[in-house]
């Protein structure tokens, strides 16, 4: 259980305090209008109404206390960029801060963020991947250059084993999962034989991965 605060509800904001809530951590949210904050007050540890442009609202937060602090104020980035700098500068262990344009990240991150997150970007990302082939049937980034692909076997790997493949040597990706039926296996064996209709969870190098699909286009 972490100890998290919210600045800023707007939709994201509450699908983010929903969801950290419901895993089990104390949140508390902190916007400038009080009706954002009506359908989170069953939920929240704590609400408060206030404009965190003003220090001393901020410095009434305890902000250090937090093992995490968001700042998910996507409208306006001047006040996202000089909230984020006061929550750092008075003491904040972790700042989170949401952007909207690249240009957008680097200031945040010169001006006291230790992370951005671009849901709206991260978003399009996903769906255009994931859309844009038949073969392709989810995508997720884990850090920056690393991905997983949900995506079918190569159809020169049906009927064959893992091993026989030799997926990690000639591709330099791994297959950690089958799903088949809606069911996962994890870790599946290296004698598994692949079937041409089963997905594989494939991790790996972004750009292994992109040269693994381009052959099956």
């Amino acid at each position: 259980m972490k100890s998290i605060l919210i600045i800023g509800l707007g939709r994201f904001g509450h699908h983010l305090c929903e969801d950290l809530v419901r895993l089990g951590n104390e949140v508390m949210v902190i916007d400038k209008d009080e009706s954002a904050l009506t359908d989170l007050l069953s939920i929240a540890t704590n609400a408060k109404v206030g404009d965190c442009m003003n220090v001393e609202v901020l410095k009434s937060l305890g902000v250090g206390n937090f093992d995490i602090c968001f700042v998910c104020i996507g409208s306006n980035f001047q006040s996202s960029l000089e909230i984020t700098s006061l929550v750092k500068e008075l003491g904040a262990k972790m700042v989170i801060s949401k952007a909207s344009r690249d240009i957008h990240a680097k200031f945040l991150l010169r001006n006291g963020a230790d992370e951005v997150f671009y849901p709206d970007k991260d978003i399009a990302e996903r769906l255009a991947v994931k859309y844009s082939a038949n073969h392709i049937f989810d995508y997720i980034e884990l850090v920056q250059g690393y991905s997983i692909f949900e995506m079918l076997p190569l159809s020169e790997w049906s009927g064959k084993t893992i091993r026989e493949a030799d997926v990690r040597v000639k591709y330099h990706v791994s297959i950690f999962g089958i799903k088949m039926n809606g069911d996962l296996q994890l870790l599946p064996h290296a004698d598994h034989v692949m079937q041409a209709d089963e997905h594989l969870m494939v991790v790996g190098r972004t750009e292994d991965i992109e040269r693994l699909l381009a052959e099956m286009r």
